[in-house]
């Protein structure tokens, strides 16, 4: 944020504390009207927009759209990639096509861009944007070259002719290297702290309150409610496909089943399964239910767009799939990225999958990497027109894959009749809650990877609390932010400070569960780990620093606290899988030797936790520092869900709906402390389904 817009906000907090508003009451004007509420959905949907530009940029990358991606540029757009700044849509395209390679008119050719865990704030005129995403890129020319770039995104953004457009598109590389190698630090040099766009308050505010009086907007409580509705359905389709991700990952046939209408239809490689059956014989193609010793079945899911269709019982979402699969006691393993174009439909006031299409894009056996290419498929049809234009996507030359339905037409729904003017404020709120949860989410990772402790804690509520991996729980900031310290040293200079390496903590493919009320959430989200370091040459051998360890964040929770959205707990279950060296992959580990393996936390001396998670019996079996056996990959750690089956309510085996140290300590539970408990299973309007 700008100056102006820094002191503005923090004008306003001061009002709303000194006024002594609760959270509720801070976040909303003092004086709603229907034109007010007219402004801030509009301000909400710009949110939304830019995410989905920043998706479109990579979903367009894949298939070498070059033109198109320029287009989604303001006229004095610019990129700054590391040391070289390039300027204006001829020249961008033009760098673009040189960067990206022959994706797009080479058949094997990836170009692969994964954009994700975006943390945007909105500007107070409502009119840019600034955003903070990470990158990862799979890139291969098909005739034997390979390679990957990662590194931080710090974009601004800005409505142009009525638009979002991109105004800048910094990227900050921080690795790279041949798939051969792996990556390592770029130029082998140590890495700066990317210079961030927020404060820890501002990141729980990702739209600020507009200044002055609402103009008049000429609409009425009925067109909001439609408006409304749609970015709530949009929050329901985004769970239900990521929640299909994390069954999928843990081979949980049944619940996946669960998810499909019973008319609903997969294609899998120019096949069709058919029904519920079908849907099951179709998952039986990855393996038997459930994962035994050395399977890994990890699907994560990057730069989902969800378009939700008038009349609101139809919608589409389109995103990348990156399949990490092996059996580690075969030795085998293997990359699949497809990009999937699913239907939706909502039947009961519930939404689920009508018609799932998956078209591969790369398979390609770990050992040796995708240098010689993959397949070359039709591109799946994009879900409308550039966003920064409006025009048609130009896909000249490029077959076109699922445009057309698979079945019936979705009758569109009866209106409703329309609600108060204080119930769609609610329903509002509802989202601006998920968006708000999603900020303060990636938020944590950014601040965790460059050591910002006093940013890190302060994202928390005032009776937060925190776990720190195989030692325990912290309560309140103060204690979170020196075990932090403790654990890792004090908080660096971020002006000055280089590292050696960097662990990367993705926070990806949230599963985000609102009250009725719209200022509580519980979140479930991936976490993707990838680590970089100098890649000593000199000393020989496999590249160890240079890996990807994965984990789960399966029970955090989020508030609304004086008008800013806090985190109110979070656990950490990992690590579910590590890569013991780049060259041999997930599927190189073996078991450790006695005595080996993850251990209990140094914090247990250095900083003891106000609960130790060894107190917290089943619910941390087979972690590090918990009850009973460690459990170290290739074997498989246990799977906590917070949330039942969203359409069928099935409950899962490990099964933990509230915070987890909620058992042993009852008086931090949200409900304990003024807030409403979010539905755990299949659910309208933040009300669970009995």
């Amino acid at each position: 944020m700008t100056g102006e817009a820094k002191a503005m906000f923090a004008a306003w907090a001061l009002t709303a504390s000194s006024l002594g508003l609760g959270a509720s009451a801070a976040a909303q004007p003092p004086a709603d009207s229907t034109d007010a509420l007219a402004r801030d959905v509009t301000r909400l949907e710009s949110l939304r927009q830019v995410k989905d530009l920043q998706r479109s940029y990579a979903q367009y990358a894949q298939f070498g759209l070059w033109p198109d991606m320029a287009a989604l540029f303001a006229k004095s757009g610019r990129i700054v990639w590391g040391d070289q700044v390039i300027e204006g849509p001829a020249a961008i395209a033009k760098w673009l096509a040189a960067h990206g390679g022959p994706a797009g008119t080479t058949p094997g050719a990836l170009n692969n861009d994964m954009i994700d865990d975006p943390l945007i704030n909105l500007s107070l005129d409502g009119e840019s944007a600034r955003g903070r995403w990470r990158g990862l890129a799979f890139r291969g020319d098909g005739k034997g070259k390979a390679w990957m770039e990662g590194g931080l995104y710090e974009n601004d953004y800005v409505r142009e002719g009525g638009r979002w457009k991109i105004a800048t598109l910094h990227y900050y590389p921080q690795y790279e290297g041949s798939y051969a190698t792996g990556w390592s630090n770029v130029g082998q040099q140590e890495l700066p702290i990317v210079p961030f766009h927020f404060t820890h308050d501002e990141v729980g505010v990702p739209i600020p309150p507009a200044a002055g009086a609402a103009p008049p907007s000429g609409t009425t409580l009925a067109a909001l409610q439609g408006r409304i509705a749609a970015v709530n359905d949009e929050d329901d389709v985004r769970n239900l496909q990521n929640s299909y991700g994390y069954y999928v990952d843990m081979r949980m046939w049944d619940d996946v089943v669960d998810l499909f209408a019973d008319d609903g239809v997969i294609e899998m490689g120019g096949k069709l399964y058919k029904g519920k059956a079908g849907v099951r014989q179709a998952m039986a193609l990855m393996g038997p239910a459930g994962l035994t010793r050395g399977i890994l079945n990890d699907h994560p899911l990057f730069d989902t767009i969800v378009r939700v269709s008038p009349g609101g019982t139809e919608a589409y979402a389109r995103g990348t799939d990156l399949g990490m699969i092996g059996d580690a006691e075969k030795g085998t393993a293997r990359w699949d990225i497809s990009v999937f174009r699913n239907r939706f439909v909502k039947q009961g006031g519930l939404w689920k999958i009508r018609e799932m299409r998956l078209t591969p894009l790369m398979t390609a056996d770990y050992k040796t990497g995708w240098a010689n290419g993959g397949t070359r498929p039709a591109m799946p049809a994009l879900l409308g027109a550039n966003p920064a234009t409006g025009k048609p996507v130009a896909t000249k030359g490029l077959t076109i894959a699922a445009a057309k339905p698979l079945t019936a037409a979705i009758a569109a729904a009866s209106p409703a009749a329309a609600p108060t003017l204080a119930d769609l404020r609610r329903r509002y709120m509802r989202s601006v809650a998920f968006d708000g949860t999603e900020n303060v989410s990636a938020a944590y990772g950014y601040y965790l990877d460059d050591f910002q402790w006093p940013g890190m804690s302060g994202i928390f509520a005032v009776k937060g609390n925190k776990q720190s991996p195989f030692a325990g729980y912290y309560f309140g900031r103060d204690r979170i932010a020196g075990a932090a310290a403790a654990m890792y040293g004090a908080t660096p200079d971020a002006s000055t400070v280089k590292r050696q390496g960097i662990a990367f903590h993705w926070r990806i493919q949230p599963v985000i569960h609102v009250s009725h009320d719209g200022r509580s959430t519980l979140q479930r989200t991936r976490l993707f780990h990838p680590n970089t370091g100098k890649y000593d040459a000199a000393a020989g051998g496999p590249n160890k620093r240079n890996t990807i360890q994965t984990g789960m964040y399966p029970n955090d929770q989020f508030v609304l606290e004086d008008g800013i959205w806090r985190m109110w707990t979070l656990t950490i279950d990992e690590p579910y899988m590590m890569m013991p060296d780049w060259q041999g992959g997930w599927s190189a580990a073996k078991p450790p030797a006695p005595g080996g393996g993850m251990r209990p936390s140094p914090l247990l001396q250095r900083y003891p936790p106000d609960l130790l998670i060894s107190a917290l019996g089943k619910r941390e079996e087979g972690f590090a520092g918990g009850p009973g056996t460690t459990i170290n990959w290739p074997d498989i750690l246990p799977m906590w869900f917070h949330y039942r089956n969203p359409v069928s309510g099935r409950q899962p085996p490990l099964y933990w709906p509230d915070c987890v140290p909620c058992e042993a300590q009852p008086q931090n539970r949200m409900t304990n402390n003024g807030y409403q408990m979010p539905p755990n299973g299949p659910a309208v309007d933040g009300v669970e389904l009995k």
